[in-house]
């Protein structure tokens, strides 16, 4: 570890742990998405695709006043005319079953395991940071094509718990406030240079992985450690 005051490292799950080009990831997951809401009566993709995006967007602007779960469906419901306690329990299944199905287009990383469990052996507390756009369910699924589980970290951000999302610093606080950690006893793994970099707000330190590095508004990361994800093993002491 490059700083002994650290006790717990938070980790973005989507291009950090989880390898992917993300505009794949989307396209497959809204494809599978549009069939399981076709099955259930929503027959025009673009339109839950829009909502699905407008509640996203909701999300992201969220405030704090609600979970983000309680933003996004009051958005997507209403772009849909549609009831919540209807398509919510069907968009739980989905992303428990049919959602397996975009892990083809995903990439794989044995490293993602060995790191998470290196570090609890050492006694460094693992969170896991993705930000809370999706389910815990979701999040579950996705954690599994990485032969992870909920229990391997000792907090999961997901939208029923969390009322900020990334790039919002209080994201950050939110889960120092759940888990009762300073920032500067925290480091950041992230891939994105504009939500992850967002900790450093705080005073907490960042690894960015390169490995799927997004940095859309080009900013200059040229003083933020950074590297592959074996390099970042490294970084951790793990090798």
């Amino acid at each position: 570890m490059p700083d002994k005051k650290i006790t717990a490292v938070l980790f973005d799950l989507d291009g950090t742990l989880l390898p992917m080009d993300e505009n794949v990831f989307v396209k497959t997951y809204f494809g599978e998405l549009a069939k399981k809401g076709a099955e259930h009566g929503c027959t025009d993709s673009k339109k839950l695709v829009s909502a699905v995006w407008k509640g996203t967007a909701a999300m992201v602007k969220n405030d704090g006043r609600v979970k983000n779960d309680a933003r996004f469906w009051q958005v997507f419901t209403q772009e849909m005319n549609e009831e919540e306690n209807r398509l919510r329990p069907v968009f739980d299944r989905f992303y428990a079953e049919e959602f397996h199905r975009v892990k083809d287009v995903v990439g794989t990383n044995p490293l993602a395991k060995q790191v998470i469990h290196g570090l609890k052996s050492r006694g460094i507390d693992v969170i896991l940071a993705t930000n809370p756009l999706f389910p815990k369910v979701a999040v579950e699924t996705r954690l599994s094509w990485l032969e992870l589980t909920l229990a391997d970290f000792l907090e999961v951000t997901s939208y029923e718990d969390y009322s900020y999302c990334k790039p919002n610093p209080d994201y950050f606080r939110e889960i120092l406030s759940r888990t009762g950690k300073r920032p500067e006893e925290c480091l950041m793994v992230g891939n994105d240079a504009e939500e992850d970099l967002a900790a450093e707000e705080l005073g907490m330190p960042v690894f960015l992985v390169t490995d799927c590095l997004i940095n859309e508004k080009n900013k200059d990361i040229s003083g933020t450690p950074k590297g592959n994800f074996e390099e970042l093993i490294h970084f951790l002491g793990l090798s």
